[in-house]
């Protein structure tokens, strides 16, 4: 599980929630404190970039909502993100700066980092997107097994983790593209820079996409 900590996932100066981010050694850990940390931080954020609209919601005043959007406390809406028409926020979410969240886009208990896009129909449930992870059209985290057993984080056979949750989405990697129509089974972790077609149906742990520079060119190579 090593490449999947926190610190190889992610670029935590890419996030609001860094300092949150830091206190706990895996992503799916840090799902049941976002409602507590959204709130204990909105109420430090200043009032000269962010405006507080109702109860424990915090919009960034160069963020972009639209009058049909629905947004629910707590959640913190950071600097020149887009929240479009008819989104439902249902609460304990952190939308970074720059981020898109589309029509009819539903989000619960997440947090994406900056510059991530879930811009057309797709469900984010219990769930941290890593920084410009995007999310294809009508691609979705599944966060709950059919069977409503406690969730598994597996690696391969000998390499699994016991959540103790029973409601985990998709924990997803900095600049992670997701094709159209995909769904990430409950549980599912996705590694920097890879790719997943459309129509994917993904559950487990995905290696992340290794990137080589030299002075002319980029070249990339799957983890071995």
């Amino acid at each position: 599980m090593e490449e999947f900590r926190i610190s190889n996932m992610y670029d935590l100066n890419e996030t609001i929630a860094a300092d949150y981010m830091k206190t706990k050694e895996y992503p799916w850990e840090l799902l049941a404190g976002i409602k507590d940390y959204i709130i204990e931080l909105g109420n430090k954020l200043p009032a000269d970039k962010y405006e507080k609209r109702g109860e424990n919601v915090w919009v960034a005043k160069s963020a972009k909502v639209f009058d049909s959007a629905y947004i629910g406390g707590p959640c913190i809406i950071d600097e020149d993100a887009e929240i479009r028409q008819c989104a439902f926020i249902r609460g304990s979410a952190i939308v970074g700066k720059g981020a898109v969240v589309g029509n009819s886009t539903e989000l619960k208990n997440v947090i994406l980092f900056n510059k991530v896009q879930v811009p057309h129909y797709n469900y984010v449930g219990d769930s941290i997107l890593g920084f410009k992870a995007h999310m294809g059209a009508g691609s979705i985290t599944s966060n709950v097994k059919s069977d409503k057993k406690l969730i598994v984080v597996k690696n391969g056979a000998d390499d699994q983790v016991e959540t103790g949750l029973k409601k985990m989405g998709a924990m997803l990697g900095d600049n992670v593209e997701v094709g159209c129509n995909s769904v990430l089974n409950p549980g599912t972790v996705i590694g920097r820079w890879c790719n997943i077609y459309p129509l994917s149906s993904v559950r487990g742990c995905i290696p992340e996409y290794h990137i080589f520079k030299d002075k002319d060119h980029i070249v990339k190579k799957v983890n071995d």
